[in-house]
């Protein structure tokens, strides 16, 4: 059995190595966003408590960010929960809720994010969550503001259509307290009030989403418009390195036309 386990690896590590080489010396998306589907499903096939799928997700979560650091990915932007999961067995929420809070209070002192100065920010409707992760939230993204290196986004509490819903009652107020004209609205100022707004790159240049699903639930609605979409047949708490080489190679491939 270990003999086998061990092939097992080193198979694997030959592949990574091989992957590795075929993308370093090409140009990696400078925004990476990730829709992380499955973690229930992974849970479920295992008989076990679906919040230890995601248990296991925030895990690979933590990989991911040293993965992204390696391979000098600016932007990273990870949809972990939407306003339409409040719907689910309050259990699960409670639970989510838990884990969500261990995590942003280990990212502060995480030294990967200090170190590297990554600027870490949640994306969305952050008035709906439990008010004391709605302070370690603020005390990361407080611990963190001033840094430019790389950023780290989790849309949290987060809907696509409720993003440009909140830009446009935003600028609906600048237009009557008289700071903006309706006829000045171009599509700059609606990127404006987006909650991706901190970011000089909005726009993802590659999005990835796992478990084998082909749609992007609302996911950044506005900023996809032109993103190259991977989606990859793994559960997310199964995602690999591997995996999101073998999507930035298939982002590599592309040719990129933005409508022309």
């Amino acid at each position: 059995m270990l003999t086998r386990i061990l092939s097992i690896l080193g198979i694997y590590k030959v592949y990574e190595k091989w992957l590795w080489n075929q993308v370093k010396n090409g140009v990696p998306p400078e925004h990476i966003a990730i829709i992380l589907d499955g973690n229930r499903r992974w849970a479920s096939e295992k008989e076990i408590n679906p919040w230890l799928g995601h248990e296991r997700g925030a895990e690979t979560v933590e990989k991911l960010l040293d993965w992204c650091l390696k391979l000098n990915v600016k932007y990273v932007t990870l949809y972990t929960f939407s306003t339409e999961n409040f719907t689910r067995n309050p259990k699960e929420v409670e639970e989510i809720m838990r884990i969500a809070g261990e995590r942003f209070l280990k990212l502060l002192t995480d030294e990967r994010i200090h170190k590297n100065k990554v600027h870490v920010k949640v994306l969305g409707r952050t008035n709906m969550l439990p008010d004391d992760l709605q302070q370690r939230i603020h005390d990361v993204e407080k611990a963190t503001e001033g840094y430019d290196n790389q950023f780290l986004n989790f849309a949290f509490a987060y809907g696509g259509r409720a993003e440009i819903v909140d830009a446009a009652k935003a600028i609906a107020e600048q237009v009557k307290e008289g700071k903006i004209e309706p006829e000045d609205i171009q599509e700059s100022t609606v990127e404006k009030y987006l909650y991706t707004a901190h970011m000089t790159k909005q726009d993802p240049d590659l999005i990835i989403r796992t478990s084998g699903e082909e749609r992007l639930s609302g996911f950044l609605v506005w900023q996809s418009a032109y993103s190259e979409l991977v989606f990859l047949d793994v559960y997310w708490p199964d995602f690999r390195f591997i995996d999101l080489l073998r999507a930035i190679r298939t982002f590599q491939r592309r040719k990129r036309r933005y409508g022309t």
